[in-house]
């Protein structure tokens, strides 16, 4: 796990750590000093760690006038014990909620597994965003993280989609397929 770095082919156009509506405004990396771990394994260091012992994020991009965030996430989201979406919630998207971002993208591949708990912040989150026009995109969850999120009915507030060639993109192109996406598959008001 240490070897699997967030997604750097975008930084000459953003980084969390000068963007000063960032949460992880001014944050310090090494790129030597391995001190983070899920569980028994370190994870590079590059990853920021927001509160959560088992799961740990990269804000990859931020557009602030379109509403926009793509976040990548690493490790094992688990609402049953630690309550990471409450953590998520109350320490990265509601900071940038009040900062104008209604739109998340969450990219998941290497979120190893999911464990669920009650769906109230998911329910609340959505509501939060529809009344914006807002939305969570969760992109390239693993087939058994994804599994277990349906099993609890999250994909109610949450739009689970496929999309494996998203390294190939800029941020505005990707946030626009899904959007178009989303959009399609929102009722119309």
């Amino acid at each position: 796990m240490h070897e699997i770095e967030p997604f750097y082919n975008w930084r000459h156009l953003y980084t969390a750590e000068t963007d000063e509506f960032s949460p992880f405004f001014g944050r310090e990396y090494s790129e030597f000093e391995y001190s983070q771990t899920v569980y028994n394994y370190y994870i590079h260091p590059q990853w920021d760690e927001f509160g959560s012992r088992t799961l740990y994020m990269k804000i990859l991009y931020a557009d602030y006038e379109q509403g926009f965030v793509i976040i990548e996430l690493i490790g094992e989201w688990n609402d049953a014990i630690e309550n990471d979406i409450m953590t998520l919630r109350r320490e990265v998207t509601d900071f940038l909620f009040t900062e104008g971002i209604t739109k998340f993208i969450l990219i998941a591949e290497n979120v190893l597994n999911f464990h669920s708990s009650d769906d109230s912040y998911y329910e609340d989150w959505f509501q939060e965003l529809e009344d914006e026009n807002g939305w969570v995109v969760i992109l390239n969850m693993p087939e058994q993280s994804q599994h277990d999120f349906r099993k609890a009915h999250l994909d109610r507030y949450v739009e689970l989609l496929e999309y494996l060639n998203w390294r190939t993109l800029q941020p505005q192109h990707l946030f626009n397929i899904i959007d178009n996406h989303v959009s399609k598959r929102l009722p119309e008001d």
